[in-house]
């Protein structure tokens, strides 16, 4: 008996590798526990298909987030925070104000995870922050710090 592995088996094979198991042991264990698909051709055919939609969903999610790439790299966001008596600022600038002020002035919505920042930004100036976007894709934005 042929089947189609849907999940990981350990003495077996991995998920997605199709295997000549003796009939009982297919049917009733790795077919009954759902690990496997009995490897019938409109089976194989299905499984193709999901493959190659799920390789066409992660091109498209990959070649949206090189676009996000570059416009975060083309932008320079700045944010507006009051200073104390020495011109330092009141509290640190986090990432969830980075993230809200990337929402509200450019329309790029990133979450706050994914947002990097080397030191606590307790100070105005300029400073390159890194975003993880995924897929190995990270990006580089500028954020000027002013005083009001």
């Amino acid at each position: 008996m042929k089947v189609l592995l849907i999940k990981d088996v350990k003495s077996l094979g991995k998920k997605g590798e199709i295997k000549d198991v003796k009939d009982g042991y297919g049917r009733n264990f790795l077919i009954g526990k759902g690990f496997a698909l009995h490897a019938t051709n409109e089976v194989l055919k299905k499984y193709e298909a999901e493959q190659k939609r799920k390789a066409q969903q992660e091109a498209d999610e990959k070649q949206r987030l090189l676009e996000v790439e570059k416009r975060l790299s083309d932008i320079k966001l700045t944010i507006k925070r009051k200073l104390g008596a020495n011109g330092s600022l009141f509290g640190a600038v986090t990432k969830d104000e980075i993230s809200s002020e990337l929402k509200t002035q450019f329309d790029i919505d990133i979450d706050k995870k994914t947002i990097e920042i080397d030191k606590a930004i307790k100070m105005t100036g300029e400073f390159d922050i890194s975003v993880k976007l995924g897929h190995g894709i990270h990006a580089k934005l500028t954020v000027e710090i002013v005083g009001e």
